[in-house]
């Protein structure tokens, strides 16, 4: 969430940035600073009174000293009124705090200045381009043949066992599965990532401190009796984890990674992108997050896509990373790389992570704070990034290594796996 400090010092150039999103509720800034107004309005009145109650509060104690027992009751019938009215004071802060609230969620992030204009994925920059290139013939097998040719994954199974989007992943799939998880696992803390297993249920309050509500509320899965959340990715938990927190400097960045099951409603999916592995309801995936000094964020931003390629690079796929523009931005971000693995059987790019930097906005709904060298309280930056979704990798690992003897598992995953090829 956007600060209402910092619309109102920088009211055009958050005007300009939001416009790289197309964003159509600019009307939304005036709004927010006009019910600032009237809150700092509303809190000069309430104070005044409460100063002038605690005066007369003051005057009473010494007219009963003085014996002036008429004026000290005159004055606490006009302590009974002033009573009455800081109350209603009160009642008008809130509501006019309710009221900044509400406006201030409905306003994305601002897009860092690098950051494209535009509306579609199409308009998205490719940034970098690795040199792996991958080469099948006509009679390439797209992952779900695959699957099915080696008895890999039952995407029927899982429609009985609960709906389309929950495959059952069966034996060396599985074990495929788990050896990703590990090695990705094993490659975050090799970076100075701090492991932790985190619930994947969340209550509304983490939901809200990463962004996810109220904008996603429709694509995530919700037990209505407790209003607990399925977690859409460990970013939510792992990052909540510093809600009301106030750091010290010498702490920061702080690494976290965490592996989990992710659920995700995709409501309105449809088509070619849902088939096999493309798109699920329920996935596998390492996230890596980090809490940082905001002197460093994007620093860091580009030390994590850095990261992350050196991921696919040691699978041996080919792969893009995008900067994507304004309008393809989640509601949180205010700078996002795209990686996207070339399927060769498919001949379309599959977006396989995202690193983002979400600067503090993020933390101002969290209340994640440090204390800087000179004991000011500031903000905290946050990022976040797949390293990596696994339903996608998993995909193009079958497709583009199939040969005519089976699938080839690259070869950082042998150790995990035990096994050198699928047949």
């Amino acid at each position: 969430m956007l600060t209402i400090q910092y619309l109102r010092d920088n009211k055009a150039e958050a005007i300009e940035k939001l416009n790289k999103r197309f964003f159509k509720g600019i009307e939304l800034i005036d709004q927010a600073i006009e019910l600032d107004n009237q809150r700092k309005d509303i809190q000069k009145q309430l104070d005044d009174t409460l100063a002038e109650s605690n005066q007369l509060a003051k005057q009473i104690g010494q007219l009963m000293k003085e014996g002036k027992k008429e004026e000290a009751e005159a004055s606490k019938a006009l302590t009974a009124t002033l009573k009455v009215k800081s109350n209603e004071f009160g009642d008008q802060l809130k509501e006019t705090e309710k009221s900044l609230h509400d406006i201030l969620v409905q306003i994305p992030n601002t897009p860092n200045s690098i950051v494209k204009a535009g509306k579609t994925p199409e308009e998205n920059e490719v940034v970098y381009t690795n040199n792996i290139k991958s080469h099948l013939g006509d009679d390439a097998l797209p992952h779900w043949d695959l699957a099915a040719k080696y008895n890999l994954i039952d995407f029927e199974l899982g429609v009985k066992l609960t709906g389309a989007g929950f495959p059952v992943y069966k034996g060396k799939a599985a074990k495929l599965q788990r050896a990703l998880i590990n090695y990705f696992l094993d490659s975050a803390e090799g970076q100075g990532y701090v492991e932790h297993e985190v619930p994947i249920l969340i209550n509304a309050d983490s939901g809200y401190g990463t962004g996810q509500l109220p904008d996603k509320e429709g694509q995530m899965y919700h037990s209505p009796t407790d209003d607990f959340y399925l977690i859409p990715t460990a970013e939510v938990p792992l990052t909540n984890i510093y809600r009301d927190v106030i750091l010290k400097e010498e702490e920061l960045p702080i690494k976290l990674t965490a592996y989990t099951p992710c659920f995700r409603r995709e409501a309105g999916s449809y088509g070619k992108d849902v088939r096999g592995l493309n798109r699920l309801h329920q996935f596998d995936k390492v996230e890596i997050v980090q809490i940082a000094h905001p002197d460093q964020s994007y620093n860091i931003l580009e030390t994590m896509k850095d990261y992350v390629g050196t991921l696919l690079e040691s699978l041996g796929l080919e792969y893009r990373i995008l900067r994507l523009c304004g309008g393809d931005m989640g509601f949180t971000s205010a700078m996002t790389y795209d990686f996207e693995v070339y399927s060769a059987a498919q001949k379309r790019w599959l977006e396989v992570s995202s690193t983002s930097c979400f600067e503090s906005f993020q933390a101002n709904r969290l209340k994640c704070r440090f204390k800087d060298s000179t004991g000011k309280t500031r903000l905290v930056h946050t990022l976040n990034g797949s390293a990596l979704a696994l339903p996608r990798i998993v995909a193009s690992i079958m497709e583009n290594f199939q040969t005519s003897d089976g699938i080839i598992v690259p070869q950082v995953l042998r150790n995990y796996t035990k096994f050198d090829i699928i047949n």
